[in-house]
């Protein structure tokens, strides 16, 4: 197939990366590494290996790809308003759109720019980082789960799923989109979220520290409590299951955290704002992460001060 994955940063670019190696036409949009993967490739690092992956170009624009077979949504939220201009030269009538975006509100996004039938929502619970221009690092590969942009699962979403399995990835399909979403939420509102707020810690000192863990432990129990009044109760088992994992991770940096200590725009509507707004909505009563919400907005009005 015909890809364009348009933000090949630390998503993007491993799945691109992965895409390619299976012999896809694989091309990366990215404002950073253009130059350099052209002339250097792309590489993937895991804890066990280390592969030199080629693509078929590496552009900061989507003008020389033309319209694709697939296009591939891996750029941050805070990014939706240059979208349809980014987007439209490599969209045709039959192409796939997929986003692996995190946060509320990206599949609403693209429905105004594409056909909904051929939208399909994406969600990693893996731990993949840029470490360097280039150079991907893969901490926890983890696994995709992907539904359609509204309704049940359609045939768009069973192909992503089936590129994505053939390529190594441990991928499924869900019935509802909503509800990955509110189970990738449960980690990232609180991890994401008290990695900035306590000060720009990595997530083991989050977990070994009591107050911020017990924090975690309540703004866990707001998410479920919320996907709950929308339909999408929890598993029990997937609230331990996120400490869990997180011990696994050991100093690891969430992308919000990133963000922040490089002076990026963070995702605060997509990752806080949003779910806020739905729970409270759905009549939930939220004030832990209304508490988070506003800590994170302060930390970033001083670091522009």
């Amino acid at each position: 197939m015909k890809i364009v994955i348009v933000g090949a940063g630390a998503i993007g670019g491993w799945y691109g990366g992965l895409l390619a190696q299976r012999g896809h036409e694989v091309h990366l949009v990215t404002r950073r590494d253009a130059a350099f993967i052209t002339a250097n490739g792309l590489t993937l690092k895991t804890r066990e290996s280390s592969k030199l992956v080629r693509v078929a170009s590496a552009v900061t624009t989507t003008l020389p790809v033309g319209p694709c077979d697939l296009v591939i949504v891996a750029t941050k939220s805070t990014a939706n308003g240059v979208l349809p201009a980014l987007l439209r030269p490599v969209l045709g009538p039959k192409t796939i759109l997929l986003t692996l975006q995190n946060g509320m509100g990206n599949v609403e996004s693209l429905a105004k720019i594409h056909s909904s039938s051929l939208i399909v929502g994406g969600l990693c619970f893996v731990c993949i980082n840029r470490i360097a221009p280039g150079v991907i690092d893969a901490q926890l590969a983890g696994y995709v789960r992907m539904a359609a942009a509204q309704g049940p699962s359609h045939a768009p979403v069973e192909t992503c799923v089936s590129l994505f399995k053939d390529a190594g990835v441990a991928c499924a399909s869900d019935e509802s989109f909503d509800a990955i979403l509110w189970r990738k939420l449960c980690w990232n509102i609180p991890f994401n979220g008290l990695s900035i707020a306590a000060g720009g810690v990595t997530t083991d000192k989050i977990l070994e520290s009591p107050v911020l863990a017990e924090r975690a432990l309540k703004l866990m129990s707001e998410v479920g409590a919320a996907a709950a009044a929308c339909g999408h109760p929890f598993n029990p088992k997937h609230i331990p299951s996120q400490f869990e994992v997180t011990a696994t991770m050991g100093a690891y940096r969430p992308s919000s955290l990133i963000d922040y200590q490089e002076g990026r725009e963070v995702e605060v509507e997509g990752i806080w704002g949003e779910p806020l707004r739905r729970g409270e909505a759905a009549g939930i009563a939220m004030p832990e992460l209304q508490t988070l919400k506003a800590e994170i907005l302060t930390k970033l009005t001083l670091r522009t001060a």
